[in-house]
């Protein structure tokens, strides 16, 4: 429906908004999405040619007048840029309905800047998609909060002088393409101090003896473990240090020896119960979910990956069923804590719920953005049962997670009890006289908000013993009661090394050092994936040895900029920024040109005076015993830079050792982490790339061996030429140049240690005619990068399977290219998941396999699956929410040169803003 003269333009970010806000608003207004941002810094070369040699032409900020910005709308931005232009010509108000965050504001002020509106402007702001909250809100504006806007634009400045002036000296020095940032940089070191921890851990072993007690009066069995032996505590995995040093003062280390010598000595004699010990036991709820305690939960219990848990989420908040989803706040308001008290007072009885309602008051760094808490939307909550019809797969699972979390931390504590039982045993043992074993458990008496709700653990082996200890009950004993030993046996064990980040433990880490803030950590975490720099290893997050590279030359050269606390100070000069404390052009000087006052040195400062680099030097980490791992430009390898037979500090060649005139080198395969780098892996690789590969036997044809080897893209078979085998002349070539050795790809079915020559023979004849079609056009099977294939001319055609590039026949080819051309594999394969039916277009949605991967498509409008997207998994609301994006931002367009952009682009004026209206 067209506007009519008079209604109400209210542009919201997302789609997904639009509908619901509609309706809740009603007839006098009209609902727009901006589809996010719709301006931002042009990359340099995309600058108009009158300003790439003026003071826009390095980062498009003029920083020697006062850090000024020059903004464009973004390509695929100015269609809808024009269709809102359209809408407000016929509109009497317009409302800015953003969310309202840095971000949010900022695309706001953009939206002004943009449309330049002639009618009046009101900035609408609300924290949930409920009727009520909707209406609250366009009746209670403001003006748009320029000190936010300025912290937003400070940040993308700062963003923009940090990758534009350091990730060139990562191209020079490390590999082209790579990229730095202000948070992504810090969060790759923390993945990599990490692994270098791993790397530098020394293993430690150590053992105690676990017995089996009962009464002689009952027949309740329990276990108890040796806690002292001759009055020293007995040493556990943390007395020792990452060098594998006892460090626990008063510890006593147990070898296999004299713990097996324990347990033999206690089997054959009576424990008596030396002390009893029993505390109340009480432990509170969590506190409601923050952004990050959202992710790191999801993340633990639903196993999502913090991108995900936020888009989840970000459906949740669009269609009304949670509040905003981005927040560092646990506060609840009045209305929600009423209804959490009361639901859980329905639910469990009076009794679950405390006399005054619990407040979780945490410190939030900036006030402006302190929403509330995440929690179920409206004034009374509606329970996963009620929203069951509504919801399914991931979205009901994070909804349901949230309102567990939320009603369990309104409700009474759990309590119990904890008995602790010591046992004395005197074995006669010399050096181990007297030992001393230990039990407890706990008895939970009322179970509170657990009855609702219980937080994850990363520490799953922790979260098992601590679950066993709540569930466990000790039999009722007193002091000097004697006990019969129904079993001791010994136990060995080895220290482990710290464990990686997995995405939960992660955020959490950036949240307790201050680094970045909510709305950032998904992304943060997505882009050093992409970038190349962490890959994951089930849940754990394992650093490239690139990222080893990349961080090294950072911490040598920039030392300030992955620093952590030098990143947590730039975060919080961002909330002065945002709360009016501090102006954004001053701490924009002090960043890129330095602080006189402090004789700090600025970003140019640091990129000026770099000096020397060691290229190779920055890309080399030391393994020891003479092997060093290099990050080359073609990918990781292993060297020998100490051959065998070589005395490591000495230089000095042992009597009869061969030293090879180059250093041996091996290129380090993908399913090898840096932690299992050792000199002794490195070894192996070594050995297996002198390997010459497993001789088959001869060519009957060419009398050449046949070689079958491991590569790094796979096991491959290949023939072995004689020295300078030439071949003859290519047409218009007057010389022969060097023969190429036949070589192929073993197929997905076989093995290298079982294929046979005939095999390896049949793989060598490939490419195979087929034969020729009518007109004499030959017709051959080939196997390529994307799987066997036919080819005729430049007709190519996709097989379904490697046997057929053997068994098919001319008849058969023909058959082939006698079906019309399909783009992608030649028989249109079956839907990988049907969706049902999209409520936009009422047509099916299924996901399909295409030539670039998974999409999503109702027959008319495609959408491809995002990384994190799995096409078995994926939810149908996930699936019409691709479809919609993908409708939102219309036909993909080619990029065309333009001539002439001056007028479409916009330079900040601050002196322009209205003075910020506090909300």
């Amino acid at each position: 429906m067209a506007a009519g003269k008079g209604r109400k333009l209210v542009i919201v970010e997302s789609p997904g908004k639009v509908k619901s806000i509609a309706s809740y608003l009603g007839g006098e207004y009209e609902v727009e999405a901006s589809i996010g941002h719709i301006r931002d810094l042009p990359n340099p070369s995309e600058l108009p040619a009158d300003m790439k040699k003026g003071p826009y032409g390095r980062f498009a900020v003029d920083v020697d007048n006062g850090f000024d910005p020059y903004y464009v709308v973004d390509a695929d931005k100015k269609k809808k840029v024009a269709e809102l232009r359209r809408k407000l010509k016929d509109a009497s108000e317009l409302y800015l309905a953003t969310d309202e965050d840095r971000e949010g504001e900022a695309i706001a002020w953009h939206l002004l800047e943009a449309l330049k509106p002639r009618v009046p402007v009101k900035r609408m702001v609300f924290h949930e998609i409920t009727r009520e909250a909707i209406q609250r809100a366009v009746n209670d504006t403001r003006e748009i909060d320029t000190a936010m806007v300025d912290a937003q634009e400070t940040r993308r400045i700062l963003d923009r002088l940090y990758g534009y002036e350091v990730s060139p000296v990562l191209w020079r020095k490390v590999r082209q393409g790579l990229s730095a940032g202000r948070v992504q940089s810090v969060a790759t070191r923390m993945v990599v101090e990490r692994e270098r921890e791993r790397m530098a851990f020394v293993r430690a072993s150590y053992w105690d003896v676990e017995g089996e007690f009962t009464p002689e009066s009952a027949g309740q069995h329990f276990t108890a473990r040796l806690s002292q032996v001759d009055g020293a505590r007995v040493a556990t995995g943390r007395d020792f240090s990452d060098a594998g040093v006892l460090t626990g003062r008063g510890t006593v280390q147990l070898d296999e020896g004299l713990a097996r010598r324990i347990a033999e000595a206690v089997v054959a004699t009576t424990a008596v119960v030396s002390d009893v010990q029993e505390k109340p036991y009480t432990r509170r709820p969590s506190a409601p979910f923050t952004t990050s305690t959202l992710q790191q939960e999801a993340s633990r219990k639903l196993r999502l990956s913090s991108k995900n848990a936020m888009r989840v989420a970000q459906r949740l908040y669009e269609g009304g069923y949670i509040t905003y989803m981005r927040t560092d706040s646990t506060t609840l308001s009045d209305a929600a804590l009423t209804a959490a008290r009361s639901q859980a007072r329905d639910l469990y009885g009076a009794e679950y719920v405390p006399e005054s309602p619990r407040r979780y008051e945490k410190k939030v760094k900036n006030a402006q953005e302190a929403h509330e808490a995440v929690r179920p939307a409206g004034d009374r909550f509606r329970s996963p049962a009620q929203v069951a019809g509504e919801l399914r797969g991931e979205d009901f699972a994070l909804y349901e997670l949230i309102w567990k979390r939320t009603v369990a931390s309104q409700m009474a504590d759990a309590r119990g009890s904890t008995a602790t039982v010591k046992l004395a045993v005197d074995t006669g043992i010399e050096g181990a006289q007297q030992v001393e074993f230990s039990a407890s458990g706990t008895i939970i008496t009322f179970r509170g908000f657990l009855a609702a709700y219980e937080e994850g653990r990363d520490d799953e082996a922790a979260a098992r013993a601590q679950a066993a200890e709540e569930e466990r009950r000790l039999p009722k004993v007193s002091e000097g009661v004697q006990l019969e030993v129904v079993r001791a046996e010994a136990d060995g064990h080895e220290t482990s090394p710290p464990a990686r980040y997995t995405e939960a433990t992660l955020v959490k880490a950036m949240e307790e050092r201050g680094i970045g803030r909510p709305s950032t950590y998904a992304s943060t975490i997505g882009t050093i994936q992409d970038r190349g720099y962490v890959f994951t290893k089930g849940q754990a997050l394992v650093p490239t040895w690139l990222a080893f590279a990349v961080t090294r030359l950072l911490e040598e050269h920039f030392g300030n900029l992955v620093d952590y606390e030098f990143t947590a100070s730039m975060e919080e000069d961002l909330d002065r920024i945002a709360n009016g404390d501090e102006g954004r052009v001053d701490w924009l000087k002090r960043f890129y040109f330095g602080d006189e006052a402090t004789s700090g040195a600025g970003l140019r400062a640091l990129v000026d005076d770099l000096g020397e680099i060691d290229a190779r030097e920055i890309s080399t980490i030391p393994l020891g015993e003479g092997m060093v791992v290099r990050v080359g430009r073609y990918g990781p390898y292993v060297e020998e830079v100490v051959p065998g037979g070589v005395d490591l500090s000495t230089g000095e060649v042992a009597e009869g050792a061969e030293v090879p005139a180059a250093p041996r080198r091996a290129t380090i395969t993908d399913d090898v982490a840096p932690d299992e780098m050792t000199p002794a892996k490195a070894r192996e690789l070594l050995e297996a790339a002198a390997d010459d590969g497993k001789v088959l036997g001869q060519d009957p044809a060419t009398g050449h061996d046949i070689v079958a080897k491991a590569g790094r893209y796979g096991p491959y078979v290949t023939e072995v030429l004689p020295e300078n085998a030439e071949e003859a002349p290519a047409k218009g070539r007057k010389k022969a140049v060097k023969a190429k050795p036949r070589t192929a790809s073993l197929f997905q079915d076989m093995d290298l240690s079982t294929i046979d020559l005939d095999a390896a023979l049949r793989l060598l004849s490939l490419p195979r005619v087929v034969g020729a079609d009518a007109e004499g056009v030959e017709i051959t099977a080939q196997n390529g990068r994307y799987g066997p294939y036919l080819k005729k001319g430049t007709d190519s055609r996709s097989l379904t399977s490697e046997q057929q590039l053997f068994d098919i026949t001319l008849d058969e080819a023909l058959a082939i290219y006698a079906q019309p051309k399909q783009r992608g594999r030649a028989a249109a394969a079956a839907p990988l998941k049907e969706l049902g039916e999209d409520p936009a277009s009422g047509k099916p949605v299924v996901v399909k396999d295409g030539r670039f991967g998974p999409y999503v498509t109702d027959g008319e409008t495609n959408a491809t699956l995002r990384k994190d997207d799995d096409p078995e998994s994926i939810t149908p609301e996930r699936g019409f929410e691709l479809l919609a994006e993908k409708r939102a931002k219309g036909p993909t367009t080619r990029k065309r040169a333009v001539k002439k952009t001056a007028k479409k682009t916009t330079k900040r004026a601050p002196a322009k803003k209205a003075t910020a209206k506090k909300a």
